[in-house]
């Protein structure tokens, strides 16, 4: 999560720099730091949740797959051992 933030903080201060740089206007230049501003916050809680779906999703395969692959030794031997018993006739 601290790559993606960061990714999104350098991309947001490039913006920044560019709005400041080349909007003369002060309101107007305020007005985008802020839009700026809110691109960043939504961008960081979309991430946010992306990651944490993800993460649920990867974390409930792996409980389902283990779950999948446990073997109960002891009910296979009984079945053989039931199966291999002779029949009393």
């Amino acid at each position: 999560m601290f790559f993606i933030d960061s990714t999104i903080d350098a991309i947001q201060t490039g913006k920044k720099t560019f709005v400041n740089t080349f909007v003369l206007n002060k309101d107007v230049a305020a007005a985008l730091n802020d839009f700026v501003d809110a691109q960043s916050d939504y961008t960081k809680k979309a991430a946010k949740a992306g990651t944490d779906t993800m993460t649920t999703l990867i974390s409930e395969s792996v409980k389902v797959a283990q779950s999948a692959t446990k073997i109960d030794y002891v009910k296979i031997m009984d079945k053989m051992v039931e199966a291999f018993t002779p029949s009393k006739k």
